[in-house]
């Protein structure tokens, strides 16, 4: 009935994770099935998003003190 949206509602297009994009060999360029080499940050009007090429932010850990680990 209602389609699950993945990672929020609120992504911004990009053929960096388009159902269609590959990425290439060179690491700043994305082949398009449709519209052949085009920016990461291209989107045209067949998009479709793949939550399988999306890349998550690394998350920033925080600095440990081995006092922390002791049992003290």
């Amino acid at each position: 009935m209602f389609k699950k949206t993945y990672y929020g509602s609120k992504i911004a297009p990009a053929c960096a994770y388009c159902l269609y994009g590959n990425p290439a060999s060179d690491p700043k360029m994305i082949l398009c099935k449709l519209k052949g080499v085009v920016s990461p940050y291209y989107c045209c009007r067949r998009f479709r998003y793949d939550p399988l090429m999306r890349v998550p932010h690394r998350q920033v850990l925080p600095e440990l003190d081995p006092k922390d680990f002791t049992l003290d």
